[in-house]
């Protein structure tokens, strides 16, 4: 319900039918994954596949086989051709993830598949001509790589179309409950149990400055969950290390007018 939150939502609607090239901008674990579902769910390509591509997660050969795919012995052992992503997303959407991952060597061709929607696989001489809407997502400043001579300004003005800016958690505290409330139902749910939150530990996570953003509070409520005795969560349940970054990050953000939360004792009322 945050207001950066339905700004992003606002920007989503709009551009959901168009076919224009959306950048996503955020830290690691803010949801960028799940704006891009959003747009293309919300198009007309929604009936297409979503090709979803992690530039950081292989080496800069198997990457540019993985996008354009290759040829049969384009390589020791490519011993029978493969259609790459593009092909794969052929009228439909492509998110390509980490953008400012990739390798230069890479650049010039992703640039051309942005203006041409051309390439060629690797060994091949055949051309390719697709229609892909290509959302792209980085947790880097693109402006700073082309400063230092890693990314092509070409290829980010072409990217920098649409930016979306996905805010960390810890600038939409009021999303805060809400978002634990769903993430434990649905932890609930998969371990058959009926945990509350107490309003202490509430109190805690809204002023926690969450690091690793939504993936680190699904991952924490998972954990409680889990390892929990009763059926109540409380400050207690919590793991030693949040309190050793809290410390730290709170008494710098007191400064800035954010209320430090201490720990506290008593008996907590449960919320429903």
């Amino acid at each position: 319900h945050s207001k950066p939150m339905q700004e992003v939502f606002s920007i989503i609607d709009k551009i959901a039918s168009s076919r224009v090239t959306a950048l996503l901008l955020g830290e690691s674990g803010t949801g960028k994954e799940l704006v891009a579902r959003a747009i293309h769910e919300g198009g007309n390509r929604k009936d297409q596949a979503l090709i979803k591509v992690n530039c950081a997660a292989l080496p800069e050969t198997l990457l540019e086989s993985e996008l354009f795919g290759h040829e049969r012995g384009a390589f020791t052992g490519a011993h029978a051709a493969r259609p790459g992503r593009f092909e794969l997303a052929d009228r439909g959407t492509i998110f390509l993830d980490e953008i400012g991952e990739l390798p230069l060597s890479l650049q010039a061709k992703m640039l051309r598949v942005l203006q041409e929607k051309q390439f060629e696989r690797i060994g091949g001489t055949k051309t390719f001509t697709v229609d892909v809407r290509i959302v792209a997502a980085t947790n880097v400043s693109l402006e700073e790589a082309v400063a230092q001579g890693r990314f092509r300004a070409d290829l980010y003005y072409r990217l920098n179309v649409v930016p979306i800016v996905l805010p960390p958690l810890r600038e939409r505290k009021e999303d805060i409950p809400l978002l634990f409330s769903h993430f434990l139902s649905q932890s609930n749910e998969r371990n058959g149990k009926k945990v509350q939150i107490t309003s202490e530990l509430l109190d805690f996570l809204i002023s926690y400055p969450w690091p690793g953003n939504i993936r680190e509070m699904q991952n924490l409520v998972e954990r409680m969950v889990i390892l929990v005795e009763g059926d109540r969560l409380t400050l207690h349940d919590l793991p030693p290390n949040l309190f050793v970054p809290q410390r730290v990050v709170m008494a710098e953000t007191r400064e800035i007018g954010v209320p430090h939360v201490a720990r506290t004792s008593g008996s907590p009322k449960s919320l429903h």
